[in-house]
Order: structure tokens, then sequence, then C-alpha cells
């Protein structure tokens, strides 16, 4: 599998994962063989080389990552739902107004095409970059040298949530994962996501060949610098 331009640049040790809200799967592409136990699970498989696509009813284990992906639910799933946010809720781990601001996406949902970044079979909404601090810290830089960061806060729980605050507000998200995305996607405690809406990644990986190469530079700056000051 080819490298994609932000893979090479910052070095990463998993690909960009590129996901696709459709009305109906693309030809070619299959159904996921086994659902997973939250949505993020599907992030890690397409991470490893997976193409695929999944339905509303594979994101039904997860309740709250169903909810963001804008995901149908029956009466008694919504109840599911309902139940596991008074859990959360009883353990102080989220409040009510909490809930209501999750931001979640605005159409209706269909399908979600999963890939590596260099295999999707389709123009992705989004592009999902998992990277240590620095890794995060020069993409930052790029959108914001191209006019695309996002204005809102680095989120936290629930780390799916990354996906529509970037497609809804047509700008770049960050979250730093919450612990459920740490278990079902294997990711380490270094780790972070950082969420480029599928048509301002092309702007972004210029802005971000720049970046690197700034930053290189700068690095030897402050470390001349530094070593200047203690050998006074």
């Amino acid at each position: 599998m080819a490298a994609t331009t932000i893979e090479e640049l910052l070095n990463l040790s998993a690909p960009p994962v590129a996901v696709a809200f459709l009305p109906a799967a693309p030809a070619g592409v299959p159904r996921v063989a086994q659902a997973e136990p939250a949505g993020c699970g599907y992030w890690r498989r397409a991470a490893l080389g997976e193409v695929f696509y999944t339905e509303a009813p594979d994101h039904l284990n997860c309740p709250v990552g169903a909810h963001t992906l804008n995901v149908p639910m029956t009466p008694e799933e919504g109840q599911a739902l309902e139940g596991l946010v008074h859990t959360m809720v009883g353990l102080q781990y989220l409040t009510m107004d909490d809930v209501a601001a999750l931001p979640r996406r605005r159409e209706p949902f269909g399908v979600a095409v999963y890939a590596p970044l260099a295999k999707s079979p389709c123009p992705p909404d989004v592009v999902l970059v998992r990277g240590n601090a620095r890794q995060l810290m020069l993409l930052a830089e790029a959108s914001a040298a191209a006019g695309v960061s996002g204005a809102g806060p680095t989120l936290g729980r629930p780390t799916c949530a990354v996906l529509p605050e970037a497609i809804n507000g047509g700008r770049t998200s960050a979250s730093f994962g919450c612990v459920g995305n740490r278990v079902y996607t294997g990711a380490g405690d270094s780790d972070g996501y950082f969420a480029i809406p599928g048509d301002r990644l092309a702007t972004v990986e210029q802005k971000l060949q720049t970046i690197v190469v700034a930053n290189n530079e700068l690095e030897k700056f402050h470390e001349a610098r530094k070593r200047a000051f203690v050998g006074q």
C-alpha cells in the first residue's frame, strides 16, 4: 500500500483513515464482516488495511457513537442510549448539558465507507489522523496556515464526535481521545486524533510540507541557541 503525503511527512505509525458517508454502498466494496463493539473499532480495522462499509445496525452496539453519526434508532435502541447516558451522568463523567452539546452529523445515515486513505474507493468526507503530540502540532499549524483550522476546543469524550465536528463545520477538529476509544482501537496513552474535512485535505497537505520543513530548521536553530546559552 502506497503511503500518502500526510503519512510520509509526519512519519505516522498508522495510515490516515478515510471515512465517507453515502446513501448506499459503492460497487465492489464489501460490508464489514463483523460488527465492532464501538464505531471507533472500524477506525482500527481501516488503519490495518481493510476496505469496507457499514450499515446502521453495525453501529448500534455503541449508542453514543450511533448518536454522533446520526444512525437511526428504534425506541428500544433509543432507551439503550438513554440508559448509557444516565450511567455516565451518574458517574459525573458527563452532564446532560454535555450530551445536548455533542456534535452530530446532520445528514441521514445510509452507509459509512472506511479505508486507509491511500486505498479509499470514494472521496472521503473526513480524513482521520492518529498521531502523537508533535505530529498533531504540525497538522494544527498546517491547518491554521491553510485557513481551515476549527475554532472549537480540542475534544475529549466521546472521540467519535471529532468526525461530525469536522464535517459539519468544514474545518479541522482535534481530540485527545477518550478511554473507550483507547480500549476499542488500541491507541496509546500518547496518541490523539486530528480530523480533516475531505475537501480540505489537499490544502492542508500543501501547507504541511512547508510547516514540516520550517519546524525542522527551527529545531536546529533552537538547539544551537540552547547550546550557546549553556556554554556561557
